[in-house]
């Protein structure tokens, strides 16, 4: 890995590595946990598992249900009732993109000078093991719900890697992704104004990449202070997340009678 790419070889990545491939030409990328053995937890959305339709949160991780099982493993797609978390076999995971690994306690200049988001964290990473236990715990007890810009894959694997959990729900979760998708647009608007003081299109131009770098890492999990560290065997009762799993099987049920 380098500066300007994280792109890495198969041969190269260890169990417990968070790692990512892009979607769509690049325009955004989906991550998991490679536990081993060809093997990969990841998180996505649930779809309705009574209609066809998919939600728009679909869009942003397009791992769909295979019309086929994977010839492989026979284990590959493996989940839960209710769950977003997944096992994949790490062909499936990557489809037809590139890997890439995600990279732990950078300094803050390499962290600013990664211009996307989404690729690394100031955060220091916990041992493999146990990181490998957290993300096969939730393969089991599954994340919660699926959501965008506040628990979406990237949080799901930095969380497994680091067992930091950010408390504020109203702001934008751990993913670096998110914060640049956000980032980006605001860095421009709060910048406009500038175009009536600097006669120089250089000059804004390099006042907002400045305004998105460091709101990119104002929203690094590493340095925010509205986090806490938390074993995954407490996620669900303190998050509510056992009560929604609940109500959610009741529903099921209740839908199937």
């Amino acid at each position: 890995m380098g500066l300007l790419t994280n792109r890495v070889e198969r041969n190269e990545i260890k169990a417990g590595d968070h790692i990512y491939t892009y979607r769509a030409v690049f325009t955004y990328s989906h991550h998991g946990i490679f536990v081993g053995g060809s093997k990969v937890v990841h998180f996505r959305p649930v779809r309705n598992l009574n209609s066809m339709t998919e939600t728009s949160s679909d869009l942003y991780d397009p791992i769909s249900p295979r019309s086929t099982t994977c010839p492989t493993y026979p284990d590959c797609g493996f989940r839960q009732p209710n769950s977003g978390v997944v096992l994949s076999c790490l062909d499936c995971f990557l489809g037809n993109g590139s890997l890439y690994c995600f990279e732990y306690g950078v300094t803050p200049s390499v962290f600013l000078a990664k211009v996307r988001g989404g690729t690394c964290t100031t955060a220091q990473s916990d041992p493999p093991g146990t990181v490998i236990h957290r993300a096969m715990y939730l393969l089991q007890h599954g994340f919660g719900n699926y959501d965008i810009f506040q628990n979406n894959c990237e949080d799901f694997a930095l969380y497994c890697k680091t067992g930091l959990l950010i408390m504020d729900t109203q702001g934008v979760g751990r993913s670096g992704q998110a914060s640049s998708v956000i980032g980006a647009p605001l860095a421009a608007l709060l910048s406009s104004p500038l175009n009536l003081l600097m006669p120089s299109p250089v000059a804004v131009a390099a006042v907002t990449a400045g305004m998105y770098c460091m709101g990119r890492y104002a929203t690094d999990i590493g340095v925010r202070s509205d986090v806490i560290k938390m074993a995954v065997e407490d996620l669900a009762l303190n998050l509510g997340w056992a009560t929604l799993h609940d109500e959610v099987a009741q529903e099921n049920e209740t839908s199937n009678r």
